[in-house]
């Protein structure tokens, strides 16, 4: 990611420039953060201006209203305590900059920032991912006619290789889908990082394993279904008949819960999110690159991927296996 411009945090000619301080003052500035803490900050930092980039506001000096949108956007996947930190990073990057009304101070920053902590609290815990395995043994457990068969695993394939949203998912229509030789693209009129409906475009390829290929997957459900426009995925009547409106986002999530219960997992630790995380961690598992990740999840913040990547390491790059190798010999 290239860097954004204003960091002022570490930036030793600032401290030089001050006429006022004496050059104890100085040596003593210069050591007051470690060059670990001020690279965090400055990921923050970009992290911030990327987001203002993308809703296309002044990030330098933003307005404290401006921060507001921008911590409870990142709260939506975040800990409380990382939005926290945030807050810190950018009021120490405004106080470096020697800026007079620093807009991390102001009320009403403060009262999000105590808001999102007594929604979230301290110890926020996400739905577990659902792995490529999970998916490959979720759909041995398909239930209900070869119709809603056919129906829940295009969901669970799409959502998954899509790493989609449950509402990208209900939303759908047919026309929204364009089959190629090589895959299918699948456009996203409306999302929650598309707030101006420009519209997001999805990649997803035929893979050689038909059994666990999301495109397959789809052509066999508009085929059996007979769809050939509106709503793509929809719901049965009580009779197993296809109904004409589209499933609603709960729909989505009931479906995913149902079919991690059947395989033995409680369905407690999983929603429909559980799709989109998986497919993140499953990406970091085999070392895809974090930019790659990024463009098929359409995240605007590396915070997230690189948690998720952060996840999968712990179990990937542990050091239980040096300590056991030798018992595998």
């Amino acid at each position: 990611m290239k860097e954004a411009p204003n960091f002022f945090i570490g930036r030793t000619e600032i401290v030089a420039a001050n006429s006022k301080l004496t050059d104890k003052a100085r040596e003593s500035l210069y050591v007051s953060k470690a060059d670990n803490t001020i690279d965090a900050y400055r990921s923050d930092w970009n992290d911030f201006c990327a987001w203002c980039d993308y809703h296309k506001v002044e990030s330098f000096p933003p307005l404290p209203e401006t921060i507001v949108n921008y911590i409870n956007d990142l709260a939506d996947n975040a800990r409380a305590n990382t939005v926290a930190r945030r807050i810190s990073a950018l009021t120490e990057n405004f106080d470096a900059a020697g800026l007079t009304e620093n807009p991390c101070r102001y009320p009403i920053v403060k009262n999000a920032l105590r808001g999102i902590k007594r929604m979230k609290g301290t110890m926020q815990h996400g739905k577990l991912p659902i792995l490529f395995d999970d998916i490959r043994e979720m759909l041995t457990y398909l239930e209900g006619t070869e119709l809603q068969q056919y129906r829940d695993k295009a969901i669970l394939l799409l959502g998954f290789y899509g790493a989609m949203r449950r509402s990208e998912i209900a939303n759908l229509d047919v026309e929204d889908i364009q089959f190629t030789r090589l895959g299918m693209l699948i456009t996203l009129r409306k999302s929650k990082t598309d707030q101006y409906d420009r519209g997001q475009v999805i990649g997803i390829p035929v893979v050689k394993e038909k059994e666990v290929c999301a495109v397959q997957a789809v052509q066999n459900w508009l085929k059996a279904s007979g769809i050939a426009s509106g709503p793509l995925f929809r719901g049965f009547t009580r009779s197993h008949g296809l109904r004409k409106n589209r499933i609603s986002d709960k729909t989505i999530a009931d479906i995913v819960k149902k079919y991690v219960a059947l395989v033995g997992m409680d369905p407690a630790d999983y929603g429909a999110h559980s799709l989109r995380h998986g497919f993140a961690t499953s990406a970091a598992q085999h070392h895809v690159e974090e930019r790659q990740i990024m463009k098929q999840t359409r995240h605007k913040s590396q915070t997230i991927v690189r948690r998720y990547i952060d996840e999968a390491d712990r179990l990937i790059d542990n050091p239980v296996f040096k300590i056991t190798e030798e018992l595998t010999k």
